[in-house]
């Protein structure tokens, strides 16, 4: 792909929309909880940009980083200082030629019945400043049991009947 190829892409609305122009500096697939949820899938699928090459408009809501369409609630991008994430499936064009995936995150919460990406580098947890493999979880993060349930977030208590409730101020 060369360097002025500009990709498009929206919400399901239509009411954000942005492009980005020439190659991502990475692409990768995540498991975490967090992006599970977000994507209400097995896993996001996204590509990173230098923010010089990331352009949009529309009005976005934002929660915990991530943007959001405030009428259709699209999940569409995650613009940081130096860099602006897009999820893959925002893009208006499919098949997505030259976005396959160099890295998987939290592949321990991988679907059993989803294979590693053929080449891609897979890490336990985040990944390392310089597309490191993590290789053997050395990320400084405990490794959670097999079929432990996540640690319940701050201000939620666990109840006596296994559902989480927030705890009163």
């Amino acid at each position: 792909m060369s360097n002025d190829t500009r990709r498009s892409g929206s919400c399901l609305c239509g009411g954000v929309q942005f492009s980005v122009i020439g190659d991502p500096l990475r692409v990768g697939l995540c498991h975490c909880k967090d992006c599970r949820k977000t994507s209400g899938s097995a896993y996001s699928a996204f590509a990173v940009w230098p923010i010089e090459a990331f352009e949009t408009t529309g009005i976005v809501t934002s929660y915990g980083g991530r943007s959001f369409c405030p009428t259709c609630g699209g999940r569409v991008t995650e613009v940081r200082d130096d860099e602006a994430e897009v999820m893959i499936g925002s893009l208006d064009l499919t098949p997505t030629e030259g976005l396959e995936p160099g890295y998987e995150l939290w592949i321990g919460r991988r679907e059993h019945w989803l294979q590693p990406v053929p080449k891609a580098l897979q890490f336990e947890h985040d990944r390392i400043d310089g597309d490191q493999a993590n290789v053997g979880g050395q990320t400084g993060q405990p490794e959670p049991a097999p079929n432990e349930p996540d640690p319940v977030p701050s201000g939620i208590e666990a109840a006596t009947s296994g559902m989480a409730q927030r705890k009163s101020a």
